[in-house]
């Protein structure tokens, strides 16, 4: 039984687990991005910082995917789930460097 099909509707919809993986995966680059920040105690932007917080979390969505793929039986894989992984992780990613501009100007002046 699909979670769309369950009795009374409900909370669930079709695409509802694909908004999940988006927005998980937006809340684990931004904690990313925050350890990052917080740990190199300023706001400076980095493109290895950029690669390595898109390479974690590819790591992760396709070892998530894996996992579903090879030992889960009730479980399926699917290339939507790793996309929408990757939407979310480049949303926050996009997040970053907008964020890092408007800093970046608001100091300039």
């Amino acid at each position: 039984m699909r979670m769309s099909q369950a009795k009374g509707g409900g909370f669930f919809f079709e695409g509802f687990d694909k908004m999940a993986h988006l927005g998980f995966f937006f809340v684990l680059s931004v904690l990313l991005f925050y350890g990052k920040i917080s740990y190199q105690h300023n706001f400076g932007f980095r493109t290895l910082t950029i690669f390595k917080i898109i390479l974690i979390s590819a790591l992760i969505g396709g070892g998530i995917e894996l996992l579903q793929w090879k030992f889960f039986t009730y479980r399926s894989a699917e290339w939507w789930d790793f996309g929408c992984d990757m939407l979310g992780c480049f949303m926050a990613v996009f997040s970053y460097v907008l964020l890092h501009k408007l800093n970046f100007d608001e100091n300039k002046n």
